[in-house]
């Protein structure tokens, strides 16, 4: 079997997104565009919850604007200190936890994306934008990367978890959820059990986006599933050993088959954190050196009913975190193996 698996990884692996002048791959070169479509028949009548879907923290702040005003989303006395100059370099420093576009992540393998969301002081046109203590990129143009992707790719899958809104009335939702309309079209899939999305059934009903609205507005159109069916608890820690501890704990509470599950495999910094390492930011101060560690916890994991399903990660680029989640599949076909011996 562990033949098998090298043979399916050089299969997967065998194109590299964006060439680099060394010839060599790296972590974020590794071309898994087609991942889904790669998997075995066996796993395309498997539900989605119980396979292992790689996603990203954040997953939209490649790009914040310094020149914008400070989010919604932080409190007045980091609003008054952003009107010093200094102190929005240093913010984008610890809000910006990707280094990937999201064209970029597709094409690296990440298919769950979590998306936070606000309108912006002053605008009178209800433009929504990608938010993160500082101000993303506008939605619809995120929206339309990854339609693009979608279309050239009609056998991916994607998971848009719009989980955090601010400075945001009803117009303005009406606003996002048209404008989400019109990007994906009849590529959105409507609300169903859990159990029933598969690979299988989506590519039957050319369905490629699953969108998580965690808002009552969900409740007025079809294709909005609400948040619930996709839980991801957060362990709100700096430390590595109290991470794997959460993703452990709250793994066994996972109920089977009614819902996704995210496990969140990020460390959030404290204010000391933030104090300690103000110039060095969130990647060289907290991702960098503990990634690896927390690499290897996912490498123990096991997709299922009560496995690991959707795992998410800051700076998905450093290392070969999406090939690591994508791989655990692999496990569900040793399972099959062993079951007919």
């Amino acid at each position: 079997m562990l033949a098998v698996r090298k043979a399916r990884r050089k299969l997967r692996m065998g194109t590299i997104c964006s060439p680099n002048p060394s010839g060599t791959k790296t972590a974020s070169e590794v071309c898994n565009a087609d991942w889904m479509a790669s998997l075995p028949p066996h796993l395309h009548n498997v539900p989605l919850s119980n396979l292992a879907i790689p996603g990203s923290h954040d997953s939209f702040s490649y790009w914040v604007d310094e020149k914008s005003p400070v989010g919604p989303d932080q409190t007045p006395a980091i609003k008054r200190l952003a009107r010093i100059s200094l102190v929005k370099k240093l913010m984008k420093k610890w809000s910006v936890t990707q280094n990937l576009t999201f064209r970029e992540q597709l094409d690296a393998g990440i298919r769950y994306f979590d998306l936070r969301v606000s309108s912006k002081p002053g605008d009178t046109d209800q433009e929504i934008y990608f938010i993160h203590g500082l101000f993303g990129i506008k939605v619809w143009d995120g929206l339309m990367e990854m339609d693009s992707f979608l279309t050239q790719h009609p056998q991916e899958i994607i998971f848009l978890d719009f989980n955090h809104f601010y400075a945001m009335d009803e117009a303005h939702h009406r606003c996002l959820v048209l404008r989400i309309q019109e990007a994906f079209g009849s590529k959105l899939c409507p609300v169903c059990s859990v159990e029933s999305i598969m690979l299988g059934t989506l590519w039957e009903k050319k369905c490629q986006v699953l969108i998580f609205y965690h808002c009552p507005f969900y409740k007025q159109y079809p294709f909005l599933w609400p948040g619930k069916k996709i839980p991801a608890p957060w362990a709100n820690t700096t430390s590595v050993r109290k991470l794997i501890l959460f993703l452990e704990t709250t793994l066994s509470e996972r109920a089977p088959g009614s819902t996704f599950h995210v496990s969140q495999a990020i460390l959030t910094p404290r204010v000391k954190t933030i104090a300690r390492g103000l110039v060095g930011g969130l990647k060289n101060t907290l991702v960098h050196r503990n990634l690896p560690a927390i690499l290897d916890w996912v490498k123990t994991q096991k997709p299922g009913a009560m496995g690991v399903n959707i795992i998410t990660s800051d700076f998905v680029d450093l290392v070969d975190f999406a090939t690591t989640v994508i791989e655990l599949n692999d496990l569900l076909q040793e399972d099959r193996a062993l079951a007919k011996c």
